[in-house]
């Protein structure tokens, strides 16, 4: 047998030179090398090497052309997006990678490194990659320049009250401080009898008022005023303004009620007690402890105004007490509830100033008669020798009058109770706090308040006070109300550390 070689197979492809460098190369359209076609021809000439991005630190935004404002995180999705849009030429080419590059954080330089296709010289692909620097500069969006001017306002609510304290409003500031229900107000401004809040749009000030219409008794009224109009476009630029007017009553005060408010309440007696404001008034009767709560809805229709304010309070001393058993109170028909906290006593007191003279103790019903004991300090009204101003009130008989009105018990002198307050409240500005009170008895006495009762204490953020040097307790009375640890929270404080060398 014979040994045949194979015959040699002929390649498919043709090898030519490179028109440009002699370099054997397979055939292509262009007759060119990879090298000599980077060197010629560059797909990337339309597309800008350098951008920059527009940032807003007051709210952290990014400004997507032509006027939104949205929010990025460093190498996001959402940043890659805004930097590939930013590229103007990049709709030429075919994006076939693209991530960012290694920066300092705080060095304002964004480099996104991209990877793109283009067709050149008759129907040859080419891909190149290169890297894209975005500079990043600072621009105030519209919404940080309105809140930076506190001027530019677009929507207004007026709080007001007309009351001799201001006890309501430093229990208002707290709530709003808890709920973050100032979140988006431009400004705050104190006024004589009130506070005005200043916001950028209609909808934040009517949150605000469905806010504050939760947590008190009020009356509100809307307006708006034209500020401009464009004919063309038939758009219309309102300045809105609403009105909150807050039921002239406070904590301690004293009310003389309409005949017919008496007759639904229950057939209370009209003089009250205002127990507490908060959505609704708490109202307590001294002499059978009938407590009852108005809505502002019920306020309103029959409205009255207090007849005795916390300012006129008068120190007495407590003589004798006797607990009324049961079958000495007296009972009404259709008489409403009774409050379960309290304790109605017959209560024997000389005015403070009075004693050691002879003079003859004072004779009055109370709802204190839990916490009272002979030899206490109580803090009351004189209604015998008070001049009242007052339609309700010149209508009664003045068989139910009593000749004074105890109110709560004294512990002692307030200086010490102050020092050996451990806690504080957070406000919403120092200015704003000053402006809400012409003195600091009205602030003094609304965190007695706190003290003393529980109830009105639970929907406020009570923090720890680490800078009041820590008292004897040896030396603070056991009978004195004090917020306990328990009810206080931790205040947040942000300090630099050193960072040690290891």
């Amino acid at each position: 047998m014979e040994y045949i070689l194979p015959e040699n197979i002929a390649s498919n492809s043709t090898r030519i030179l490179c028109c440009q460098c002699a370099v054997p190369i397979e055939a292509n359209p262009s007759n060119m090398c990879v090298a000599c076609l980077r060197a010629h021809v560059d797909i990337t000439d339309g597309i800008p090497k350098q951008a920059t991005l527009f940032f807003c630190r007051g709210c952290e935004r990014y400004l997507q052309p032509p006027a939104e404002w949205i929010v990025c995180a460093l190498e996001s999705r959402e940043l890659l997006a805004l930097c590939l849009k930013r590229l103007k030429g990049l709709n030429r080419v075919k994006l076939i990678d693209a991530g960012f590059a290694w920066t300092e954080p705080h060095s304002k330089r964004i480099k996104v490194k991209l990877t793109v296709q283009g067709e050149v010289m008759g129907g040859t692909v080419l891909q190149q990659t290169f890297i894209v620097e975005f500079t990043i500069q600072h621009q105030m969006c519209d919404a940080c320049h309105r809140s930076e001017a506190q001027d530019y306002w677009k929507a207004l609510v007026q709080i007001r009250q007309r009351a001799n304290n201001r006890k309501t409003f430093y229990y208002l500031e707290q709530l709003i401080l808890k709920h973050k229900a100032h979140e988006n107000t431009l400004g705050i401004k104190p006024k004589h009898d009130g506070l005005d809040f200043f916001y950028a749009t209609e909808s934040h000030a009517r949150k605000m008022v469905d806010f504050v219409q939760s947590v008190l008794p009020i009356k509100c009224q809307h307006s708006k005023k034209l500020i401009s109009h464009d004919i063309h476009s038939n758009i219309y630029n309102y300045k809105f303004t609403f009105s909150i007017e807050i039921v002239p009553l406070s904590k301690d005060s004293i009310v003389c009620l309409p005949k017919k408010l008496t007759h639904q309440l229950g057939s209370i007696s009209p003089i009250c007690l205002v127990n507490r404001v908060t959505s609704t008034i708490h109202l307590i009767d001294a002499n059978t402890g009938q407590v009852c709560d108005l809505s502002a809805t019920v306020y309103w229709r029959y409205p009255f105004t207090p007849i005795c304010n916390p300012k006129q309070l008068v120190e007495y001393i407590v003589m004798d007490i006797d607990i009324l058993k049961e079958h000495e109170k007296k009972s009404f028909p259709g008489q409403g509830n009774v409050s379960s906290k309290h304790v109605v006593a017959d209560v024997w007191v000389v005015r403070a100033n009075d004693l050691g003279l002879d003079v003859n103790p004072i004779h009055t019903k109370t709802h204190l008669g839990h916490i009272l004991k002979p030899g206490d300090t109580v803090l009351g009204y004189n209604l015998g020798n008070s001049n009242v101003n007052d339609v309700n009130f010149d209508k009664l008989d003045r068989s139910v009058v009593p000749d004074v009105f105890l109110v709560k018990k004294h512990y002692g002198e307030r200086s010490a109770r102050r020092r050996a307050r451990n806690w504080k409240l957070k406000h919403m500005a120092e200015e704003l706090h000053e402006g809400l009170s012409s003195s600091n008895d009205d602030y003094n006495e609304f965190l007695d308040d706190l003290e003393e009762d529980p109830t009105f204490r639970q929907n406020i953020n009570i923090f720890k006070d680490e800078n009041k040097i820590a008292v004897d307790t040896d030396e603070i009375d056991p009978t004195l109300p004090r917020i306990t640890l328990a009810e206080m929270l931790d205040d947040l404080t942000i300090e630099d550390v050193e960072m040690s060398e290891v």
